[in-house]
């Protein structure tokens, strides 16, 4: 397969969050090469129902040579390696949270995996460090900058 440009989510609000992420990234490079890092940003849970601590939020750019399933399936051992453990309950705690936000240029809507992620461009912690490492990438959907997609985004929050 290609070498493919894939940017990811990391989050997390439990435990030692910042190990947590750098543990992350580090299991990234064993399935991976590393492109680009974003700075670490804290941000309030989202949308939760019980009391949490504070996320850590950065954005990993990566190039990967295999298909999205199988990232997505290297992500899930990854994510139990740090202690996730999946629960029917949305917006959990958690040690760790990686999401794929673009894959290449790809889209899809299957019930596995949908790209670009549902949602992103709503998500200021995806957005604030995806713009800081990616400003003018273009969403395959909407065809605009992720510079532009962050200023929607915080006018909307407003």
């Amino acid at each position: 397969m290609k070498d493919s440009k894939v940017f990811l989510s990391l989050g997390s609000n439990l435990g030692d969050r910042k190990k947590n992420l750098l543990r992350c990234i580090e299991y990234l490079r064993s399935i991976s090469k590393i492109k680009k890092i974003s700075s670490i940003y804290e941000t309030k849970p989202f949308k939760v129902e019980i009391k949490q601590d504070d996320f850590l939020n950065l954005v990993v750019e990566i190039v990967y040579k295999n298909s999205p399933y199988d990232l997505l399936e290297n992500i899930s051992i990854i994510e139990k390696k740090l202690g996730r453990v999946r629960s029917e309950k949305k917006n959990e705690p958690r040690e760790i949270d990686i999401d794929i936000i673009f894959f290449d240029d790809l889209v899809l809507d299957e019930k596995k995996l949908i790209l670009p992620h549902p949602r992103f461009s709503e998500r200021l912690f995806v957005l604030d460090p995806l713009n800081e490492i990616a400003s003018e990438f273009k969403d395959p959907l909407t065809k605009k900058r992720i510079k532009d997609l962050l200023i929607d985004a915080q006018n909307s929050s407003n």
